[in-house]
């Protein structure tokens, strides 16, 4: 690796806003040096759908961090979700060739290349392929098996996959910018690396991001990521509810779930009422605390129901001895770690990014930005050669995991 500095850029490009971090790479360290923001337009639940306003506010959040870096961005991890993404599992095994039954590296790899081997449907497109823990003669192996005595080498893959359209559509915006996408990420894996530690992963955690139009979560078994998921759900379908409910507009909805949105029912009081602006002027409205609250409850509720049945058989309590951590923006609801402890039957909490994190961007909403910078340059330290503007297009995507 050079010992040139890199600037990374980590990009979500979210349904309610666009997150955009700039990190200097040195070889050794990576500090944060600018962040940029804009509120999102022409995206839905995590998909580009009006590429012209997703790239201009894309493009404005992408100037303002290198307005604040004083730095161009050499490359770009850009995390990936919607409900276009979907997972499958498979593994190989083979019999070790050498005399002594030492394991070599043409035995890992052709293991590797086995398990990974399946072929997608037209118009899908590998996005990650996940390794689990390798096992020799069944026993789990948390490192590498090389060098190891056995008979038999067995490894499995979670494969995550896109529809090519989709995740092509979100790097032209990049693209569009005069800049390389080094690695496509998915968000649960990024804000996942973020706020679990290697002890939680170890042990079995369960990662529940909730944004704003989809929540994406992460299982982790053994040290590595078991099961990864996307709902096409989040925080903007419990203002959708609120503002059906009681005949708001978004924006008010939006304003009453974040002042007084809970994840499960506590006002005992149906008449207790609670103001909309609280200002008393023209157009200010009374509302019943309760009526909001169990809209919210009721969303949350089912929203963490169908994250669990997408888990199936994958999540069992035996299996997440660390328990549920929870991110995003939709995580500051209040009561919310409360409600998942219940579905999930598992201790839950909130996650909290490292104590090293500078207090402003400590927020839930800049786990998954911040954990692309970080994982994406853990796992490719030594790819991470600088790819100046104007180079090639990207004719394929890298993957994180070897």
């Amino acid at each position: 690796m050079s010992s040139k500095t890199t600037f990374i850029g980590a990009v979500e490009i979210g349904t309610s806003k666009i997150t955009v971090l700039v990190g200097e790479y040195t070889g050794r360290e990576l500090t944060i040096i600018g962040r940029g923001e804009c509120s999102s337009r022409g995206v839905i639940k995590g998909t580009v759908v009006d590429y012209k306003a997703a790239s201009e506010c894309t493009h404005s959040a992408l100037e303002q961090a290198e307005r604040e870096a004083g730095e161009r961005l050499d490359l770009v991890f850009l995390a990936q979700t919607g409900g276009h993404l979907e997972g499958f599992y498979n593994e190989a095994a083979v019999n070790v060739k050498s005399s002594d039954n030492m394991i070599e590296p043409g035995d890992v790899r052709t293991v590797c290349d086995l398990a990974k081997w399946k072929e997608l449907p037209a118009g899908r497109m590998v996005v990650h392929h996940i390794r689990r823990p390798f096992r020799v003669d069944g026993r789990l192996i948390p490192g590498s098996p090389e060098n190891l005595v056995g008979q038999q080498l067995g490894v499995g893959y979670w494969t995550v996959h896109g529809q090519e359209q989709r995740l092509a559509d979100t790097i032209h915006v990049i693209r569009g910018f005069n800049l390389e996408v080094r690695e496509l990420v998915l968000a649960s894996l990024a804000s996942g690396h973020m706020v679990t530690t290697a002890e939680e992963r170890q042990h079995g955690v369960l990662v529940i991001d909730l944004g704003a139009g989809t929540t994406d979560f992460a299982l982790y078994r053994d040290g590595a990521p078991h099961t990864t998921g996307v709902v096409p759900v989040g925080g903007t379908h419990l203002t959708n509810d609120l503002s059906i409910g009681l005949r708001l507009t978004d924006g008010q909805a939006e304003k009453l779930k974040l002042r007084f949105g809970r994840a499960a029912v506590q006002a005992k009081d149906k008449a207790h009422k609670v103001w909309l602006d609280g200002n008393f002027a023209i157009g200010d409205r009374q509302f019943s605390q309760q009526a909001i609250e169990q809209i919210t409850a009721a969303r949350t509720w089912e929203l963490l129901e169908v994250v669990k049945k997408k888990l199936g058989s994958s999540f069992s309590t035996d299996t997440c001895a660390s328990g549920v951590v929870l991110t995003g923006g939709t995580a500051k609801l209040a009561g919310i770690a409360d409600v998942a402890a219940k579905v999930f039957g598992v201790p839950a909490h909130l996650g909290e990014a490292p104590t090293w994190v500078s207090e402003h961007l400590r927020d839930p909403g800049y786990h998954t930005a911040l954990g692309l910078l970080y994982y994406g340059v853990s796992a490719q330290a030594e790819k991470l050669t600088p790819a100046r503007r104007g180079g090639g297009f990207l004719t394929g995507v890298k993957r994180l995991f070897a």
